[in-house]
């Protein structure tokens, strides 16, 4: 009896791309809803719809796909649907994304990613292209111990408003891959910029800030951080307050410095440090630097505070006096000063060369010393230079002839006492010399 043989067909090999940690669904095509099927994994059975080498797999009553959860790289391989004398078999492409730093980061730091792919076929050259999450492309940095199992890139120096989803896109030609794959980055640090400086009039009030952008990305991490003082760069700091953030969020701020009378602000939006110095004086500029602490790694936010001052008098009509313009430190190369008169001509005007400027004036008005940088008028101090009244001018005059006047008259009375004084001592002393001479003579006649 001649046997009848039923020959296997087969479908072609199909290539399905996994991510590790999320699901893949393998799809065994259209099925009626009674077939029996058989999934196989490198040609181990699955039993029982969980897989032999997993307990991360099931496969679906009604459509018969198999589901892998939390895919891992080690899933990669060959699987096959037999059902009717049919194979349909697929090549599972699994690739794992990891960050550094478990994608928490502080403001300044570069990130580092880690693509590694496995596959039950040859693995292709990929093309690997990163974009933040504001969908511009990141110029990234190849490492000399990337493969084609793993690729290890150096992404740029990030910033506080880096945080949000970025995306991995993955390119091969052959086999054809176009996969992305989002990963999540949180940035903490300052919203405000690295560098700010603010200027300031003495004897006025200033509120220095700094914004937190921990509650913006939800950081669900403990950190901690303080403030900072110091006039020059090579000055000793003084620690002007320290802080806590909790996981719940919950900021704890303690004041440590004595140094000089500042206050913490009550009412101010969370996530913001905020100092304010109720009169400013000209000792309080120098650099304010907030500093953010986590697991060992820091940074940090300036603000410089310039003081500007001025001097203060009238004018005596016809005199000349000198005004001052003054800043507390050295000017950036981008700045200086200027002197001008208000409707003055162009001879009122004098530019600074250095961290103070001079004008020589003799006449009154309103004189104004701007704070220029980058021909922007940061600040401006006006002092009016007025002239002292003709009246009081004569008062004054006739106060000192008068003084004069009296000092003269005192002067002659007291040389007129003095010859008095002296006509009196020389008659006392002849009288006594009379009585003298008398009382003498008396004697005399006694004795004859």
């Amino acid at each position: 009896m001649e046997r009848c043989l039923i020959p296997i067909m087969a479908q072609q090999s199909e290539l399905q791309i996994g991510v590790a940690g999320q699901t893949v669904i393998l799809n065994c095509g259209s099925i009626p809803h009674k077939t029996e099927v058989t999934w196989k994994y490198n040609n181990l059975i699955f039993s029982k719809g969980k897989a032999t080498m997993t307990n991360r797999s099931e496969i679906d009553r009604r459509s018969k796909n198999l589901k892998v959860l939390d895919l891992r790289l080690s899933d990669a391989g060959s699987y096959t649907c037999e059902y009717d004398s049919r194979i349909v078999s697929i090549s599972l492409h699994v690739f794992q994304l990891t960050i550094s730093s478990g994608g928490y980061f502080l403001a300044s730091e570069v990130p580092e990613l880690t693509l590694m792919q496995r596959s039950s076929r040859s693995l292709p050259d990929l093309t690997i292209t990163v974009s933040d999450s504001n969908k511009n492309t990141v110029r990234s940095t190849p490492s000399e111990n990337t493969t084609r199992q793993k690729y290890i890139l150096k992404l740029k120096k990030l910033e506080a408003t880096d945080s949000g989803t970025w995306m991995c896109h993955i390119h091969s030609d052959s086999p054809l891959i176009n996969q992305n794959i989002p990963f999540d980055v949180k940035v903490l640090g300052f919203q405000n910029p690295n560098l700010e400086r603010k200027y300031v009039t003495v004897d006025s009030t200033v509120i220095l800030s700094w914004l937190l952008n921990f509650q913006k990305i939800k950081w669900k991490e403990d950190f901690t951080g303080q403030l900072n003082w110091k006039q020059q760069e090579s000055a000793t700091a003084h620690e002007l307050l320290d802080f806590n953030v909790t996981a719940r969020g919950e900021q704890h701020e303690t004041k440590k410095s004595s140094h000089f009378w500042f206050e913490i602000p009550e009412s101010k939006p969370e996530g913001t440090i905020k100092v304010e110095l109720p009169k400013v004086h000209f000792n309080h500029s120098g650099q304010y630097k907030c500093e953010l602490a986590y697991k060992g790694r820091y940074v940090q936010s300036r603000i410089d505070l310039v003081d500007l001052q001025k001097p203060g008098r009238p004018l005596l009509r016809g005199a000349e006096m000198t005004l001052t313009c003054q800043v507390s430190g050295l000017l950036p190369p981008n700045t200086h000063l200027l002197w001008e008169r208000v409707n003055g001509t162009q001879m009122d005007i004098k530019k600074s060369k250095q961290h103070e400027v001079k004008v020589k004036v003799n006449a009154s008005g309103l004189w104004t010393c701007h704070l220029i940088e980058d021909n922007d008028r940061k600040i401006s101090l006006h002092y009016p230079v007025e002239e002292t009244p003709a009246w009081n001018s004569y008062v004054t005059v006739g106060a000192s002839i008068g003084g004069s006047v009296l000092t003269l008259g005192l002067a002659c009375l007291c040389i007129i006492s003095s010859i008095r004084w002296q006509r009196r001592r020389q008659h006392r002393k002849r009288m006594a010399q009379a009585r003298q001479y008398l009382l003498e003579n008396k004697t005399c006649q006694c004795q004859r």
